[in-house]
């Protein structure tokens, strides 16, 4: 599961170098990303129903080795276009990973320590996403951009046989799979996003931009009424009437989109504009990237007696300020390190306050026999938010004259952490219909299992 966290980010401070051999396009770098998103977005949600009807440790098994196959087709690729095909795949076989392991978690280990269990899953997600820039630039600069996708291998060559002894092969509730919602939704999402990643070079009028839009519309139409009259719904659109659940889809959506393609443009600027390293550039972003490691127990141990709502919108305000801030510092002088460390400081306090009291809330009034459901169609979410942060700040980035030289970079970067700043705004007001209340004690350890 590190591993499939990991990938999320781990090619953004790798980016510039392997631009350099594979001379991508800007919309080819969005994509060496986006592949891997919009796969696992969309497949996690059919893995875990995969899962409950053929065994879980099977899916787990298959996921596992279609991510370290693809992780090989990637380094051996000689284009852009093989890469990120090879990403997309790799993103399927993470799909079935990060979902199925938290469930395989929590059924290996005795119910007294589950919490315990569950709090370390969550220490290493958050570990594999915070490490992200640091070991792809460490890796690039000590070895090449190829070996980011080597290293899974001998992680998988551990894990398998570990996996086939110490996990049972248990299974959930039997669903039938709707493979038309599949379709209709995966569609729909990759056609939005690809519009939204072609729309700079073909212009926003041009007719295969507008037919792709239109065509995603009515794809994401066709699966709602799908959800509404299928026996065996992906989402259960009831889940929706629960205040509390929309309002964290809402704000955890917002969230990802505004930070997360925040962060892919922000680890190429620090190697293009200010000259670092990858390695360099991955290490002065540990001030935002491992704050949330820090923070996030502390935040998880005061949810009880605060409150989730009081933890999250102060989190995804001070992430408001910290995008505002990165843009002000940019722009007063693209070549100043210090002046953003600050920011940094403010955007990964504010991401520890966020990520599980988000969780919670998720959670908070649903009943017992959805929680599973709420839980993956909130991890579904915010991996769709992640892709189209990535595709609308770079397209806001391309649209304000943003270039690869170190002050056009600057300008487009402005321009995209000010929108990114706005749409945290709107994570903040949303945030606000959070419910008030959180599990404690036993409560919480019974939430976070029923998640699992």
């Amino acid at each position: 599961m590190f591993m499939a966290t990991l990938d999320n980010l781990v090619m953004t401070g790798a980016l510039p170098v392997l631009s350099a051999d594979l001379a991508p396009t800007v919309e080819q770098r969005q994509w060496f990303v986006n592949a891997y998103t919009l796969a696992f977005a969309t497949g996690m949600i059919p893995a875990a129903i995969l899962g409950d009807r053929v065994g879980r440790r099977t899916v787990f098994l298959a996921g596992v080795t279609i991510f370290t196959l693809a992780s090989i087709a990637s380094a051996m690729s000689g284009s852009a276009d093989q890469l990120i095909a090879a990403r997309a795949v790799q993103g399927i076989g993470a799909s079935a990973i990060l979902p199925l392991s938290l469930t395989l978690l929590a059924d290996a280990v005795p119910p007294a320590r589950r919490p315990m269990a569950i709090g370390i899953w969550g220490g290493v997600s958050g570990l594999g996403i915070a490490l992200g820039p640091l070991i792809g630039g460490a890796v690039v600069e000590g070895l090449s951009w190829q070996s980011i996708f080597w290293l899974n291998v001998p992680v998988a060559a551990v894990a398998v046989p570990l996996i086939l002894i110490g996990l049972r092969n248990a299974r959930g509730r039997r669903q039938r799979l709707d493979l038309f919602g599949v379709l209709a939704a995966g569609g729909g999402i990759l056609l939005g996003v690809w519009a939204i990643v072609d729309a700079n070079d073909r212009g926003w009028t041009d007719p295969l931009i507008l037919a792709m839009l239109g065509s995603a519309a009515i794809l994401l139409v066709l699966f709602v009424f799908r959800q509404r009259r299928t026996a065996s719904p992906l989402v259960p659109l009831a889940l929706y009437r629960v205040r509390s659940f929309t309002a964290a889809n809402v704000t955890g959506f917002a969230f990802s989109l505004g930070m997360f393609g925040a962060v892919f443009l922000l680890t190429q600027f620090l190697q293009v504009a200010q000259g670092f390293t990858p390695l360099e550039a991955g290490v002065r972003t540990l001030p935002w990237t491992a704050a949330p490691m820090l923070v996030a127990p502390v935040a998880g141990a005061l949810a009880g007696r605060v409150g989730v709502r009081v933890l999250a919108t102060t989190g995804l305000a001070l992430q408001t300020v910290a995008m505002a801030w990165l843009a002000w510092g940019v722009a007063a002088d693209p070549g100043a390190y210090t002046t953003l460390v600050p920011a940094f400081v403010l955007a990964g306090v504010g991401m520890g306050l966020t990520f599980a009291p988000l969780s919670t809330a998720v959670l908070a009034d649903v009943s017992e026999r959805d929680r599973a459901s709420a839980s993956s169609v909130n991890s579904t979410v915010r991996e769709v938010g992640v892709a189209l942060g990535v595709a609308v700040l770079t397209a806001v980035f391309l649209g304000a004259g943003g270039g690869f030289d170190p002050q056009t970079y600057a300008d487009g970067l402005v321009a995209a952490l000010v929108v990114g700043s706005g749409v945290l705004a709107i994570a903040t007001v949303a945030g606000l219909f959070l419910p008030r209340r959180a599990a404690t004690g036993p409560e919480q350890a019974e939430l976070a299992t029923a998640e699992a």
